[in-house]
């Protein structure tokens, strides 16, 4: 996970992300990380050319696929759920690092279903025979 705080990077594991991985971001103003009004923008909203999960009014993670931030599972929409979860509370860097793990493992449940669907579809469709 990189950090950025006006594009500039001030810290980071020992992994960087891969390019549609989410990056946790702050305006200039700063933050503490604490999470109070969650809200997603997407693409082309605000001044961004990708999704942003804001967790207060300075502070977002970016590059989050509409598709992701709308993904369900049991009848829960994910990453918006798991920030709701911890209104009130500041982040570390490990709930920082988790979210992004969360927003990766979903980017990549939802390419592997299509191509499962897209294999169905090749062979003939449900049922499978």
């Amino acid at each position: 996970m990189w950090w950025f705080i006006s594009g500039q990077n001030v810290g980071q594991t020992t992994n960087p992300p891969e390019p549609s991985h989410s990056r946790h971001r702050r305006d200039k103003k700063g933050g503490d990380n604490a999470v109070e009004n969650v809200r997603y923008s997407a693409p082309g909203e605000g001044g961004s050319d990708q999704g942003r999960v804001w967790i207060n009014h300075e502070q977002y993670f970016e590059a989050v696929p509409p598709e992701v931030w709308n993904f369900h599972v049991g009848g829960y929409q994910v990453c918006q759920k798991w920030l709701k979860d911890r209104k009130g509370r500041k982040l570390t860097y490990d709930d920082l690092t988790h979210y992004q793990h969360i927003v990766s493992a979903l980017n990549e449940t939802i390419r592997l279903m299509l191509d499962i669907d897209a294999v169905i579809e090749a062979h003939g469709g449900w049922p499978i025979q």
